[in-house]
């Protein structure tokens, strides 16, 4: 069975301090470095989602322009 192009499943384990580590594969697919910061969505019927982190800058702008608004 081949994977839908674009898609991609990983495993990790969580250690005893709450810490996961992000396969080698996804940091370098998506460009993740020691010192990142991440933004983590989670949806209790869905899970959790870790979007790109080109993601967060958008959706700070996003914020940051909805409150000029008021």
């Amino acid at each position: 069975m081949s994977k839908p192009k674009g898609k991609h499943a990983w495993t990790a384990t969580v250690g005893e301090k709450g810490q996961i580590v992000i396969p080698k594969q996804a940091r370098e697919l998506f460009d993740i470095h020691p010192g990142d910061t991440l933004v983590l969505l989670g949806d209790e019927k869905r899970g959790i989602a870790i979007p790109p982190k080109t993601m967060f800058s958008q959706f700070a702008a996003a914020v940051f322009e909805a409150d000029e608004e008021d």
